[in-house]
């Protein structure tokens, strides 16, 4: 069977683990108060990566929650990937300084690709995901705040060309809302992009939707809601 990551979220608002329904900031639940203890708790349950998100950073545009990532980072041998906020070289040290294996670019590698090239030149490939967070197929920039007229098919091509392929793409619409991904268009970008290495994000409500998106060839799922609401077999809080 192919390699197929389970990645849960940890969604970070005033350091507290949150889930958003839609990217909508004023429709969160918190769902524990010490994000450390979450982490912990997915590690013993046999996880290795963790999606790790700065939603107050995003918002802001500035790195606001490196301290939980140092101490998430701390207290367990998981593989983090961290983003929200992300803007300057600092902030790609500063995250991979506090323990994160990867750093997660979203808006700033679609507005300044040039820049973001040469950090993947600087670190290499292997310490970045860049996150693409669509409405359609266009972009949703700065913590969903703002649509770009760029389709996530032109940002996946661009990068292809430079050998960077790692990618996460979260459907908003499905985000939080338990209804399936969106498997038509990873199906699209898997066909456009034989080379693409695609974790999905987003809408994930139980056992077969990962099978699912395994079958048409996503190498990974990021999870969130459907872990805290012990929606999957094998992995229950």
């Amino acid at each position: 069977m192919p390699a197929f990551d389970i990645i849960p979220a940890i969604d970070l608002i005033d350091g507290q683990c949150v889930r958003l329904s839609q990217g909508n900031y004023d429709a969160k639940t918190i769902y524990d108060t010490n994000p450390v203890k979450v982490a912990q708790r997915f590690e013993t349950l046999g996880v290795e990566r963790l999606h790790v998100v700065d939603l107050d950073g995003a918002k802001a545009g500035k790195l606001i929650n490196t301290h939980v990532l140092q101490a998430i980072a701390q207290a367990t041998t998981l593989k983090i990937d961290f983003g929200g906020g992300v803007k300057t070289e600092a902030d790609v040290e500063t995250i991979l300084n506090a323990g994160a294996q990867f750093v997660t670019l979203g808006s700033m590698a679609v507005k300044n690709k040039k820049l973001v090239s040469e950090w993947i030149q600087l670190y290499g490939a292997n310490r970045f995901l860049i996150g693409c967070d669509v409405k359609g197929i266009h972009l949703a920039l700065y913590g969903w705040q703002t649509l770009s007229n760029e389709t996530i098919f032109e940002v996946i091509d661009f990068y292809l060309s430079k050998q960077f392929n790692h990618f996460f793409c979260t459907d908003i619409s499905k985000d939080g809302m338990l209804q399936g991904p969106s498997i038509a268009l990873y199906q699209q970008l898997l066909q456009k992009f034989p080379d693409l290495n695609l974790i999905a994000s987003g809408g994930v409500s139980n056992d077969d939707d990962l099978n699912d998106l395994l079958t048409i060839g996503c190498k990974g799922a990021i999870v969130g809601k459907a872990i805290y609401e012990n929606r999957l077999t094998h992995l229950k809080l």
